[in-house]
């Protein structure tokens, strides 16, 4: 063999050797028994509104199974406690879905009403056993003292390990019944924010201070467009020879409709001639001249 081989055959090598460690994968299981709730007091409410453990299992392949003919246990000495029963289409779980058990014990109920219950205050074994109630599918053990209202379970769905083989398990920030564990693009800004500020508080006072300052803004670009709008019509109208230049004073809309009043009497020579000047004066009484029934009813002779 001479040396040009010898190069090409340990590059060949080498490169086997990378390509080997590159498509080093950890295998995780079709089926992966991906959130747990033991303790559940204000959360996720089952078809019959009762709060319960639950158990969400991950279909974590590219194609459609079905979970018929398996057993659920929490006993590892029993891995055929609970079968899941046959002819249910819910059990046919689509490629990267979940499926929702309760762990309530009234297996009476329907197919995802599990014949056991979790104890928040144990550990809980949990496994998925295949039909022949021998070959495990998955496990998870979750651990004392979760609290209320928290899952456990892994971060990404079906994903329980890391390349290096440690294990992913954790009491989780979201509870996701049912539903992605891990929100893809979530905007970091938000999630800031529901952490700093849970209630709701800031964000609220800020958007009344928002409104209130827009609607103050507002309130004063009206007022000075309309007294720049006044001031060009009067200054038009004095321009136009409608309006005396000298007139500085408004006259009030009640002094207004009696002089309309006045004149359209006059027109309609309701009055005998009279001079042509027009006296008002205000007249001013506790009670309305115009309502008085005095005005109204026919007074006797005296």
């Amino acid at each position: 063999m001479n040396m040009t081989e010898k190069i090409k055959l340990s590059i060949l090598v080498i490169s086997l050797l990378l390509l080997a460690g590159c498509n080093k994968n950890i295998e995780h299981p079709d089926w992966v028994i991906n959130e747990v709730m033991v303790n559940n007091k204000t959360n996720f409410i089952d078809d019959f509104g009762e709060r319960h453990a639950w158990i969400e299992i991950y279909n974590n392949t590219a194609r459609t199974q079905n979970l018929t003919g398996a057993f659920l246990t929490n006993d590892p000495n029993n891995p055929k406690k609970y079968p899941i029963p046959q002819g249910d289409v819910k059990t046919i779980v689509k490629p990267h879905q979940h499926v929702v058990f309760w762990a309530d014990n009234m297996p009476s109920k329907g197919t995802f009403h599990l014949n056991f219950k979790l104890d928040p205050d144990k550990e809980n074994y949990i496994a998925l056993y295949e039909l022949d109630g021998k070959t495990l599918l998955d496990k998870i053990t979750i651990p004392a003292g979760i609290p209320a209202d928290k899952t456990y379970g892994y971060e990404a769905d079906g994903i329980e390990s890391d390349q290096a083989g440690n294990y992913l398990g954790k009491v989780l920030d979201r509870v996701t019944p049912g539903s992605n564990n891990m929100v893809i693009g979530e905007n970091p800004k938000i999630v800031s924010l529901k952490k700093n500020d849970p209630w709701g508080v800031m964000i609220t006072i800020t958007s009344m201070l928002v409104v209130f300052l827009g609607l103050i803004v507002l309130y004063f670009v009206f007022k000075f467009t309309g007294r720049i709008a006044k001031r060009l019509t009067r200054l038009n109208a004095i321009r136009s020879g409608k309006l005396s230049a000298y007139k500085t004073h408004e006259i009030s809309g009640e002094v207004l409709a009696a002089i309309s009043a006045a004149i359209y009497e006059m027109d309609q020579d309701v009055h005998d001639k009279e001079s042509t000047i027009l006296t008002i004066d205000e007249v001013k009484r506790t009670y309305s001249p115009w309502s008085s029934k005095i005005y109204n009813m026919r007074q006797l002779p005296k």
